[in-house]
């Protein structure tokens, strides 16, 4: 009794789900009878994370070399990891460029299905909650390693648009493809409404705070101007300056440090809503039915891997995926300069694609790999009454953990990247969090929902392969040790600068000379 009301668990009456049978037992099972009978003992609520974390309490947990051979084994799909150092070795020596893409994108398949897997039998001994924040964060690897790449080949301006990009990819494509394709067979899907009311807010926020330094710029460039035009193009010259640029940068960088700060306590909100430290590793109490059921899989299921061996494994499979998709950036990087393909485009749509595309190939594979096994056992799968809704967390840890994180590195490695973004990006990121919020809002989704963000995605796609970008923020974003305005100067006069500051002194060059 006494390590009962050590463990404090509160969850007894809302946690507890149908009746189920358990091998002839007719008692209902719920998470928390689960809970109490594995990690009662512990004092505390440390002690209780470590327990599970550990394996302590469940009925068996594999040894080294049992974990090592489930490691090799978990799919068909680890037979590509020999391409790696193939993919290594072409980089090296120099191959044809689309000789390289290919390589590496195949090397990064299996890795992506390791961290998959991975991270599915990591949430086993960490839950759903700290299980989903692993995956989350292993998911965001790739687009991750590409933002840092382009950060420090000084390719800011693609790097805002591949940024962009990524956060729209993960909030209307992926989701869209899963709410329409697992919804097909059922009325609606459910969403854990504790996690996605939140969800909104932090969204809206993330999304709302690359507007302030864009709101800012604008107003410097039209809230002065008193009625011509001239006077009006003039001063968008003039407000294109170092100085500008620099107080956008104070500005991005502070916003950078509050949006971490949320994120970090919105995560803990999460994890532990009322305060009380028996609750960070249980369910709202206001959580479905179908949720519980989910955590009491997790805490029954038989590992196939320890703990150790899976974090391990984990480690490496990062640092091989870091390098090799450092070195797809460098490949691809060739098929914008022969191509007529716009920064925008390529950005915004093709760049987070690609990166994406091997984890989708692994989940395509895997959805193949369970469709065929109950084909052939004859067994009907039964829709998920539950949404796969983690491709939206995907997003909001993007915008409110890896793009600050991306403008801190730029200030500690003295590269002017800053949250002020292209207007077009700005507006459909905008636009964007507002559909997605309206489809998440009562927490249920179906697949007619599913396939409106997919058909909006596909919009602005087909709005960005027109879109030329805007002349005056890549210029703001350039890596030089010559100032802005010292570059402006030199491109009116002699036409001899980069091409966006090429462009603003043409324009300013029109408006005096018409």
């Amino acid at each position: 009794m006494d390590s009962l009301q050590t463990l404090h668990v509160e969850i007894p009456e809302h946690l507890t789900v149908p009746p189920t049978t358990h091998g002839g037992d007719q008692a209902p099972r719920s998470p928390a009878a689960v809970y109490r009978s594995a990690y009662g003992a512990a004092r505390s609520a440390g002690h209780r994370f470590w327990y599970r974390l550990s394996g302590k309490g469940r009925k068996r947990v594999p040894g080294w070399a049992e974990s090592v051979g489930n490691i090799l084994k978990s799919s068909y799909l680890n037979i590509l990891f020999a391409v790696v150092p193939v993919a290594w070795i072409s980089h090296y020596l120099k191959w044809n460029s689309a000789v390289v893409f290919v390589l590496c994108f195949l090397s990064i398949i299996p890795m992506e299905g390791m961290l998959d897997w991975g991270g599915e039998q990591m949430t086993l001994y960490l839950g759903k909650q700290f299980g989903d924040l692993l995956i989350i964060t292993l998911n965001n690897a790739v687009e991750a390693v590409l933002a840092i790449a382009l950060l420090f080949q000084c390719e800011l301006r693609l790097l805002q648009a591949t940024l962009v990009g990524v956060i729209l990819l993960h909030l209307l494509l992926i989701p869209g493809t899963s709410f329409m394709v697992n919804g097909k067979e059922i009325q609606h899907q459910v969403l854990q409404s504790h996690h996605s009311g939140l969800n909104q807010s932090l969204l809206l926020m993330g999304v709302l705070a690359t507007l302030l330094p864009t709101a800012f710029f604008a107003a410097l460039d039209r809230g002065n101007n008193p009625t011509p035009v001239f006077v009006n193009e003039e001063l968008s010259v003039a407000v294109v300056s170092d100085f500008t640029r620099g107080e956008i940068l104070k500005i991005s960088r502070g916003l950078a440090i509050l949006l971490i700060l949320v994120y970090i306590q919105s995560r803990k909100y999460l994890h532990n809503p009322t305060g009380k430290k028996s609750d960070a590793l249980a369910l709202h109490e206001d959580e479905h039915d179908a949720l519980k059921e989910h955590e009491l899989r997790l805490l029954e299921e038989e590992p196939l891997t320890n703990p150790w061996a899976c974090l391990v494994m984990l480690l490496v499979v990062v640092a091989l995926l870091s390098a090799t998709a450092g070195l797809l950036v460098k490949s691809i990087e060739s098929v914008r300069e022969g191509s007529n393909i716009t920064t925008e485009w390529f950005g915004l749509i093709l760049l987070p694609v690609v990166s994406y595309s091997a984890d989708g190939t692994v989940t395509v594979v895997f959805w193949l790999e369970r469709r065929i096994r109950s084909h052939k056992k004859k067994q009907h799968i039964e829709p998920s009454i539950l949404a796969e809704g983690r491709a939206i967390d995907l997003s909001i840890q993007f915008t409110l953990w890896w793009t600050p994180l991306v403008v801190l590195l730029g200030w500690f490695t003295g590269r002017p990247m800053h949250l002020l973004f292209d207007y077009f990006e700005v507006a459909i990121l905008v636009g964007s969090c507002f559909l997605v919020n309206y489809v998440t809002a009562d927490s249920k989704t179906n697949w007619a929902e599913g396939f409106i963000m997919i058909v909006f995605y596909v919009m602005i796609a087909l709005t960005a392969w027109f879109y030329p970008g805007q002349p005056e923020i890549k210029l703001m974003l350039e890596c030089t040790a010559t100032g802005v305005t010292e570059l402006l100067t030199a491109a009116a006069a002699s036409g001899a600068a980069t091409e966006a500051a090429s462009e603003v002194a043409r324009s300013f060059a029109r408006t005096v000379l018409g």
